[in-house]
Protein backbone atom coordinates (compact mmCIF):
# COMPACT_ATOMS: atom_id res chain seq x y z
CA UNK A 1 0.00 0.00 0.00
CA UNK A 2 1.13 3.59 -1.10
CA UNK A 3 2.30 5.17 1.66
CA UNK A 4 -0.13 8.74 0.72
CA UNK A 5 -3.34 5.97 1.36
CA UNK A 6 -2.81 5.84 4.99
CA UNK A 7 -4.82 9.35 5.11
CA UNK A 8 -8.71 7.11 3.60
CA UNK A 9 -7.78 3.93 4.64
CA UNK A 10 -6.34 4.63 8.41
CA UNK A 11 -9.87 3.93 10.02
CA UNK A 12 -10.46 0.87 8.02
CA UNK A 13 -7.19 -0.55 9.01
CA UNK A 14 -7.95 0.09 12.64
CA UNK A 15 -10.96 -1.18 13.45
CA UNK A 16 -9.57 -4.89 10.87
CA UNK A 17 -6.14 -4.50 13.54
CA UNK A 18 -7.89 -4.38 16.59
CA UNK A 19 -9.86 -7.37 16.16
CA UNK A 20 -6.04 -8.76 16.08
CA UNK A 21 -4.19 -6.71 18.40
CA UNK A 22 -1.62 -7.53 21.04
CA UNK A 23 -3.60 -5.29 23.37
CA UNK A 24 -6.36 -7.55 23.20
CA UNK A 25 -4.46 -10.97 24.18
CA UNK A 26 -1.74 -12.60 25.97
CA UNK A 27 1.20 -9.76 24.73
CA UNK A 28 4.88 -11.18 25.55
CA UNK A 29 6.15 -7.68 23.90
CA UNK A 30 4.64 -4.75 24.52
CA UNK A 31 4.60 -2.04 21.81
CA UNK A 32 5.00 1.35 22.76
CA UNK A 33 5.18 4.11 19.69
CA UNK A 34 6.72 6.70 20.99
CA UNK A 35 6.33 10.21 18.62
CA UNK A 36 8.95 12.62 19.61
CA UNK A 37 10.25 16.43 17.46
CA UNK A 38 13.77 14.66 17.17
CA UNK A 39 14.39 17.22 14.73
CA UNK A 40 12.86 20.76 14.17
CA UNK A 41 12.67 23.95 16.49
CA UNK A 42 12.00 21.87 19.60
CA UNK A 43 14.25 19.50 19.26
CA UNK A 44 16.22 20.02 22.29
CA UNK A 45 13.17 19.78 24.22
CA UNK A 46 12.63 16.33 22.74
CA UNK A 47 15.94 15.10 23.50
CA UNK A 48 15.74 16.27 27.19
CA UNK A 49 12.64 13.91 27.12
CA UNK A 50 13.76 10.85 25.61
CA UNK A 51 17.07 10.94 27.69
CA UNK A 52 14.23 10.80 30.91
CA UNK A 53 11.86 7.86 28.74
CA UNK A 54 15.14 5.64 28.11
CA UNK A 55 16.66 6.11 31.40
CA UNK A 56 13.61 4.71 32.97
CA UNK A 57 13.73 1.84 30.75
CA UNK A 58 17.36 1.11 31.01
CA UNK A 59 16.59 1.22 35.10
CA UNK A 60 13.84 -0.63 35.41
CA UNK A 61 13.31 -3.04 32.55
CA UNK A 62 14.47 -5.47 35.00
CA UNK A 63 11.66 -4.82 37.32
CA UNK A 64 8.84 -6.36 34.19
CA UNK A 65 7.24 -9.53 34.63
CA UNK A 66 8.94 -12.37 33.53
CA UNK A 67 9.00 -12.85 29.59
CA UNK A 68 7.88 -9.50 28.99
CA UNK A 69 9.81 -7.44 27.28
CA UNK A 70 9.30 -3.74 25.16
CA UNK A 71 9.54 -2.59 21.79
CA UNK A 72 9.81 0.61 21.44
CA UNK A 73 9.02 2.63 18.40
CA UNK A 74 10.74 5.93 17.57
CA UNK A 75 9.44 8.35 15.11
CA UNK A 76 10.42 12.14 14.74
CA UNK A 77 7.44 14.09 13.97
CA UNK A 78 9.97 16.88 12.93
CA UNK A 79 7.95 19.38 14.93
CA UNK A 80 5.56 19.42 12.58
CA UNK A 81 0.87 18.05 13.50
CA UNK A 82 0.73 16.47 9.97
CA UNK A 83 3.63 14.79 10.07
CA UNK A 84 2.56 13.88 13.77
CA UNK A 85 -0.67 12.48 12.73
CA UNK A 86 0.74 10.35 9.90
CA UNK A 87 2.82 8.70 11.97
CA UNK A 88 0.28 7.73 14.32
CA UNK A 89 -1.40 6.65 11.66
CA UNK A 90 1.16 4.22 10.66
CA UNK A 91 1.82 3.38 14.56
CA UNK A 92 -1.41 1.96 14.83
CA UNK A 93 -2.01 0.60 11.83
CA UNK A 94 0.97 -1.16 10.38
CA UNK A 95 2.93 -1.52 13.69
CA UNK A 96 -0.28 -2.32 15.84
CA UNK A 97 1.38 -0.97 18.84
CA UNK A 98 -0.47 -1.13 22.46
CA UNK A 99 0.15 2.38 23.10
CA UNK A 100 1.25 5.57 22.27
CA UNK A 101 3.48 7.98 23.90
CA UNK A 102 5.55 11.49 23.89
CA UNK A 103 4.64 14.44 21.85
CA UNK A 104 6.36 17.75 22.71
CA UNK A 105 4.35 20.04 21.13
CA UNK A 106 0.49 20.25 22.07
CA UNK A 107 -0.51 21.13 18.05
CA UNK A 108 1.25 17.22 17.34
CA UNK A 109 -0.87 16.08 20.25
CA UNK A 110 -3.64 17.65 19.23
CA UNK A 111 -3.69 16.24 15.40
CA UNK A 112 -3.06 12.87 17.20
CA UNK A 113 -5.80 12.54 19.98
CA UNK A 114 -8.76 12.13 17.78
CA UNK A 115 -6.84 9.40 16.12
CA UNK A 116 -6.62 7.07 19.47
CA UNK A 117 -10.55 7.80 20.19
CA UNK A 118 -11.18 5.70 16.48
CA UNK A 119 -8.52 3.23 17.31
CA UNK A 120 -8.84 2.74 20.59
CA UNK A 121 -5.41 3.10 21.77
CA UNK A 122 -4.08 4.98 24.55
CA UNK A 123 -1.85 7.97 24.67
CA UNK A 124 0.05 8.88 27.68
CA UNK A 125 1.00 12.46 26.63
CA UNK A 126 4.81 13.53 28.30
CA UNK A 127 5.04 16.73 27.33
CA UNK A 128 2.30 18.90 25.27
CA UNK A 129 0.52 20.50 27.66
CA UNK A 130 -2.62 22.20 25.29
CA UNK A 131 -5.18 22.63 28.35
CA UNK A 132 -7.80 21.00 26.02
CA UNK A 133 -5.94 17.85 24.59
CA UNK A 134 -7.40 15.17 26.57
CA UNK A 135 -10.90 16.57 26.14
CA UNK A 136 -10.31 15.23 22.12
CA UNK A 137 -10.23 11.90 23.29
CA UNK A 138 -11.20 9.58 25.87
CA UNK A 139 -7.85 7.40 25.23
CA UNK A 140 -5.41 10.42 26.21
CA UNK A 141 -3.70 10.94 29.73
CA UNK A 142 -1.35 13.35 30.21
CA UNK A 143 1.28 12.56 33.03
CA UNK A 144 3.59 16.58 32.68
CA UNK A 145 1.50 19.90 33.13
CA UNK A 146 -1.02 21.90 31.75
CA UNK A 147 0.48 25.43 31.32
CA UNK A 148 -2.66 26.51 33.43
CA UNK A 149 -1.17 24.28 36.66
CA UNK A 150 1.72 26.74 35.95
CA UNK A 151 0.67 30.22 34.52
CA UNK A 152 -2.64 31.02 36.31
CA UNK A 153 -0.44 30.92 40.36
CA UNK A 154 2.56 32.57 38.83
CA UNK A 155 0.12 35.51 37.39
CA UNK A 156 -1.30 35.58 41.22
CA UNK A 157 2.41 35.80 42.59
CA UNK A 158 2.85 38.38 40.54
CA UNK A 159 -0.09 40.43 41.24
CA UNK A 160 0.85 39.46 44.90
CA UNK A 161 4.29 41.31 44.74
CA UNK A 162 2.43 44.55 44.50
CA UNK A 163 2.91 44.89 40.69
CA UNK A 164 -0.29 46.83 39.30
CA UNK A 165 1.22 46.26 35.07
CA UNK A 166 1.82 43.47 33.25
CA UNK A 167 3.09 43.00 29.57
CA UNK A 168 2.64 39.36 27.85
CA UNK A 169 5.13 38.25 24.89
CA UNK A 170 4.81 34.65 24.08
CA UNK A 171 5.36 32.14 21.04
CA UNK A 172 2.12 32.36 19.06
CA UNK A 173 0.99 28.58 18.72
CA UNK A 174 -1.25 26.30 21.59
CA UNK A 175 0.80 26.28 24.58
CA UNK A 176 2.13 30.05 24.34
CA UNK A 177 -1.56 30.89 24.19
CA UNK A 178 -2.78 28.79 27.27
CA UNK A 179 0.07 30.43 28.83
CA UNK A 180 -0.78 34.00 27.79
CA UNK A 181 -4.45 33.15 29.12
CA UNK A 182 -3.36 31.63 32.44
CA UNK A 183 -0.76 34.08 33.69
CA UNK A 184 -3.90 37.04 32.56
CA UNK A 185 -6.52 35.11 34.72
CA UNK A 186 -4.10 34.82 37.53
CA UNK A 187 -2.87 38.24 37.13
CA UNK A 188 -6.44 40.06 36.90
CA UNK A 189 -7.55 37.73 39.76
CA UNK A 190 -5.17 39.24 41.96
CA UNK A 191 -6.06 42.93 41.31
CA UNK A 192 -3.72 43.43 38.11
CA UNK A 193 -4.03 44.77 34.51
CA UNK A 194 -3.08 43.87 31.60
CA UNK A 195 -1.64 47.04 29.55
CA UNK A 196 -0.24 44.95 26.34
CA UNK A 197 0.45 41.33 25.00
CA UNK A 198 2.52 40.70 21.83
CA UNK A 199 2.80 37.22 19.97
CA UNK A 200 6.54 35.92 18.17
CA UNK A 201 6.35 33.80 15.68
CA UNK A 202 7.13 29.44 17.16
CA UNK A 203 10.70 29.33 14.26
CA UNK A 204 13.50 31.67 14.15
CA UNK A 205 11.70 34.81 16.06
CA UNK A 206 13.84 37.73 16.42
CA UNK A 207 13.22 38.68 20.20
CA UNK A 208 14.64 42.02 20.33
CA UNK A 209 11.38 44.37 18.58
CA UNK A 210 9.22 42.44 21.42
CA UNK A 211 11.42 42.89 24.53
CA UNK A 212 11.73 46.67 23.02
CA UNK A 213 7.98 47.27 23.08
CA UNK A 214 7.54 45.22 26.45
CA UNK A 215 10.30 47.78 27.37
CA UNK A 216 8.77 50.71 25.73
CA UNK A 217 5.38 50.23 27.43
CA UNK A 218 6.91 50.62 31.15
CA UNK A 219 4.93 47.42 32.82
CA UNK A 220 5.92 46.31 36.54
CA UNK A 221 6.40 43.11 35.17
CA UNK A 222 7.17 41.21 31.90
CA UNK A 223 5.80 37.42 31.38
CA UNK A 224 7.96 35.86 28.96
CA UNK A 225 7.01 32.36 27.65
CA UNK A 226 9.31 30.16 24.83
CA UNK A 227 9.16 26.47 24.35
CA UNK A 228 12.55 26.36 26.61
CA UNK A 229 15.62 25.06 25.10
CA UNK A 230 18.08 27.79 23.17
CA UNK A 231 14.77 30.42 22.85
CA UNK A 232 15.39 30.99 26.45
CA UNK A 233 18.09 31.88 26.41
CA UNK A 234 17.90 34.08 23.32
CA UNK A 235 15.00 36.29 24.69
CA UNK A 236 16.92 36.48 28.44
CA UNK A 237 19.80 37.63 25.71
CA UNK A 238 17.35 40.33 24.25
CA UNK A 239 16.48 41.48 27.45
CA UNK A 240 19.60 41.91 28.61
CA UNK A 241 21.34 43.43 25.70
CA UNK A 242 18.30 46.32 26.33
CA UNK A 243 18.26 46.56 29.75
CA UNK A 244 14.48 45.58 30.52
CA UNK A 245 15.24 45.13 34.22
CA UNK A 246 17.73 47.98 34.49
CA UNK A 247 14.78 49.87 33.10
CA UNK A 248 12.32 48.35 36.09
CA UNK A 249 10.78 45.85 34.53
CA UNK A 250 10.58 42.51 36.55
CA UNK A 251 10.52 39.59 34.79
CA UNK A 252 8.39 36.15 35.34
CA UNK A 253 7.49 33.49 33.68
CA UNK A 254 6.84 29.37 34.04
CA UNK A 255 9.84 26.83 34.04
CA UNK A 256 9.66 27.53 30.16
CA UNK A 257 11.87 30.50 30.42
CA UNK A 258 14.36 29.13 32.90
CA UNK A 259 14.95 25.70 32.20
CA UNK A 260 17.31 23.95 34.34
CA UNK A 261 19.74 22.97 31.42
CA UNK A 262 19.68 26.34 29.93
CA UNK A 263 20.70 28.42 33.03
CA UNK A 264 24.90 28.27 32.16
CA UNK A 265 23.93 29.77 28.89
CA UNK A 266 22.26 32.39 30.08
CA UNK A 267 24.11 32.73 32.80
CA UNK A 268 23.54 35.63 35.93
CA UNK A 269 20.95 37.72 34.02
CA UNK A 270 19.13 35.14 35.29
CA UNK A 271 19.89 35.93 38.79
CA UNK A 272 16.72 36.42 41.17
CA UNK A 273 13.99 35.72 38.51
CA UNK A 274 11.35 33.67 40.00
CA UNK A 275 9.02 31.44 37.69
CA UNK A 276 6.50 28.46 38.02
CA UNK A 277 7.33 24.76 37.43
CA UNK A 278 6.64 21.17 38.73
CA UNK A 279 10.50 20.39 38.95
CA UNK A 280 13.82 21.82 39.60
CA UNK A 281 17.22 19.75 39.18
CA UNK A 282 17.67 21.19 42.43
CA UNK A 283 14.95 20.02 44.81
CA UNK A 284 16.26 18.38 47.55
CA UNK A 285 13.69 15.51 47.86
CA UNK A 286 15.35 11.62 48.23
CA UNK A 287 13.49 10.75 44.57
CA UNK A 288 15.03 13.43 42.80
CA UNK A 289 18.90 12.20 44.10
CA UNK A 290 18.20 9.01 43.07
CA UNK A 291 16.94 10.05 39.94
CA UNK A 292 20.11 12.55 39.33
CA UNK A 293 22.08 9.58 40.40
CA UNK A 294 20.76 7.29 38.00
CA UNK A 295 21.19 10.15 35.12
CA UNK A 296 24.41 11.11 36.22
CA UNK A 297 25.80 7.40 36.05
CA UNK A 298 24.42 7.30 32.13
CA UNK A 299 24.86 10.66 30.79
CA UNK A 300 27.31 12.19 32.75
CA UNK A 301 27.81 16.01 32.81
CA UNK A 302 27.28 16.24 29.27
CA UNK A 303 23.07 16.98 29.78
CA UNK A 304 21.61 18.57 32.89
CA UNK A 305 17.98 17.04 33.16
CA UNK A 306 14.70 19.12 33.30
CA UNK A 307 11.43 19.23 33.59
CA UNK A 308 11.14 16.80 30.03
CA UNK A 309 12.92 14.55 31.63
CA UNK A 310 11.15 13.76 34.83
CA UNK A 311 7.97 13.96 32.48
CA UNK A 312 9.20 11.41 30.44
CA UNK A 313 10.78 8.97 33.41
CA UNK A 314 7.26 9.33 35.02
CA UNK A 315 5.25 8.30 32.09
CA UNK A 316 7.44 5.36 32.22
CA UNK A 317 6.73 4.61 35.27
CA UNK A 318 3.23 4.81 34.62
CA UNK A 319 3.55 2.44 31.75
CA UNK A 320 5.63 0.11 33.45
CA UNK A 321 3.34 0.15 36.76
CA UNK A 322 0.00 -1.09 34.22
CA UNK A 323 2.36 -3.63 32.66
CA UNK A 324 3.13 -5.28 35.90
CA UNK A 325 -0.33 -4.78 37.09
CA UNK A 326 -1.73 -6.99 34.21
CA UNK A 327 1.86 -8.90 33.31
CA UNK A 328 1.10 -7.37 30.18
CA UNK A 329 -2.27 -8.64 29.49
CA UNK A 330 -4.61 -5.63 28.87
CA UNK A 331 -7.13 -3.78 26.21
CA UNK A 332 -7.23 -0.23 25.47
CA UNK A 333 -9.96 -0.17 28.32
CA UNK A 334 -8.58 -1.74 31.12
CA UNK A 335 -5.40 0.60 30.87
CA UNK A 336 -7.47 3.43 30.49
CA UNK A 337 -9.26 2.65 33.65
CA UNK A 338 -5.66 1.65 35.32
CA UNK A 339 -4.30 5.06 34.20
CA UNK A 340 -7.17 6.83 35.55
CA UNK A 341 -6.42 5.75 39.16
CA UNK A 342 -2.90 5.72 38.89
CA UNK A 343 -0.38 7.20 41.88
CA UNK A 344 3.15 7.34 42.19
CA UNK A 345 4.21 9.27 45.87
CA UNK A 346 7.67 8.99 44.81
CA UNK A 347 8.32 10.87 41.60
CA UNK A 348 11.41 13.31 41.73
CA UNK A 349 9.11 16.06 41.36
CA UNK A 350 7.45 15.09 44.51
CA UNK A 351 3.65 13.21 44.71
CA UNK A 352 1.73 13.19 41.49
CA UNK A 353 -2.04 11.30 40.53
CA UNK A 354 -4.41 11.36 37.42
CA UNK A 355 -7.26 13.20 38.04
CA UNK A 356 -9.76 10.54 36.84
CA UNK A 357 -12.40 13.34 36.44
CA UNK A 358 -9.81 14.72 33.40
CA UNK A 359 -7.32 12.39 33.09
CA UNK A 360 -4.82 15.30 33.64
CA UNK A 361 -2.21 15.15 36.24
CA UNK A 362 -2.37 16.77 39.63
CA UNK A 363 1.02 17.77 41.29
CA UNK A 364 2.58 20.53 43.48
CA UNK A 365 3.71 23.26 41.70
CA UNK A 366 6.51 25.46 42.77
CA UNK A 367 7.44 28.92 42.81
CA UNK A 368 11.22 28.87 42.10
CA UNK A 369 13.99 31.51 42.04
CA UNK A 370 17.65 31.24 39.92
CA UNK A 371 19.65 31.65 42.79
CA UNK A 372 24.01 30.32 42.98
CA UNK A 373 24.30 26.89 44.61
CA UNK A 374 27.68 25.54 45.04
CA UNK A 375 29.07 28.56 42.43
CA UNK A 376 25.91 27.49 39.66
CA UNK A 377 22.78 28.83 38.79
CA UNK A 378 19.66 27.09 40.03
CA UNK A 379 15.92 27.11 40.35
CA UNK A 380 15.73 27.09 43.96
CA UNK A 381 12.23 25.81 45.60
CA UNK A 382 10.68 28.67 48.05
CA UNK A 383 7.32 27.73 47.70
CA UNK A 384 5.14 24.70 47.41
CA UNK A 385 1.52 24.91 46.37
CA UNK A 386 0.62 22.02 47.03
CA UNK A 387 -1.36 18.87 44.35
CA UNK A 388 -2.84 21.09 42.39
CA UNK A 389 -5.86 20.04 39.84
CA UNK A 390 -5.68 21.74 35.91
CA UNK A 391 -7.17 25.19 36.69
CA UNK A 392 -8.84 25.56 33.56
CA UNK A 393 -10.86 22.85 33.45
CA UNK A 394 -11.71 23.35 37.52
CA UNK A 395 -13.25 26.99 35.72
CA UNK A 396 -15.07 25.09 32.56
CA UNK A 397 -16.36 22.13 33.73
CA UNK A 398 -16.58 19.17 30.82
CA UNK A 399 -20.41 19.59 29.26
Amino acid sequence: MARGSFGSTATALVVTILALSPATGVAQTVKIGIINSYSGFVAQAADEMQKGIDLYVKVHEKDLPAGVKLDLIKRDDTSKPDVGKRLAQELIARDQVNLLAGVILSPVAAAVAPLTAEAKVPFVITNAAGVTIPRLSPYVVRVSFTLWQEGYPIGKWAAQQGWKTAYTSVTDFIAGHDAEAAFTKGFNDGGGKIIGADRFPPTNPDFVPYIQRVKNAKPDVAFLWVPAGQQATAIMKAAKDLGLRDAGVNITSTQDLLPDEELPNIGDAALGLVTSGNYSADAKRPANAAFLADWKSNYGDKAIPDFFSVDGWDGMAMIFDLIKATKAVFTADQAMAFFKTWKNSNSPRGPIEIDPATRDIVQNIYIRRVEKVGGKLADVEIQTIPMVKDPWKEMNPAK
